[in-house]
């Protein structure tokens, strides 16, 4: 019962959320082929078919989270909103890099092993995003002025 009262009350909230996705957010302009209006109206859509599977048919079992899981769901949560605010200031690779290797090593990965997810995810993401996908990603508002002094100096 938890599951479709949970799953209810979600479904309301990503309701709100498809009207504004398919009213109030225009781009100016478009900047990849989908265009920045596309991605929170097909979030929207998925969540709200996901909610009804839920709400149709829930599972069974019953939803114990321990201690530990609390404690890791909300250190997650709080590494989100760090990662937020030092994507712009470390950019992506380093803050993806940071991020990916201490949530790896909060997950259980050997140390070693999480550096290395971490790298990957973030010189692998860039390298996603900046060449297939055509985007600008944030170099570092921190870092940047390394890299423009040792060019100025090389020159």
């Amino acid at each position: 019962m938890a599951n479709r009262i949970f799953a209810a009350v979600l479904l309301v909230v990503t309701l709100g959320y498809a009207v504004i996705a398919f009213t109030a957010i225009k781009a100016p302009f478009q900047y990849d082929p989908l265009g920045p209006e596309s991605w929170p109206r097909i979030l929207s859509i998925v969540a709200i078919l996901c909610l009804i599977v839920i709400l149709w048919k829930p599972d069974d079992e019953a939803f114990d989270v321990t201690r530990k899981v609390w404690f890791r769901l909300t250190a997650a949560v709080a590494m989100l909103f760090g990662y937020a605010e030092l994507y712009e200031p470390l950019g992506f690779i380093l803050a993806t890099i940071l991020f990916g290797t201490i949530l790896s090593a909060m997950l259980g990965a050997p140390l070693l092993r999480a550096l290395g997810f971490g790298v990957a995810a973030g010189v692998a993401g860039w390298l996603l995003c900046v060449t297939l996908m055509d985007l600008n990603l944030p170099e570092g508002e921190l870092i940047a002025p390394l890299f423009e002094t040792h060019q100025q100096g090389e020159s």
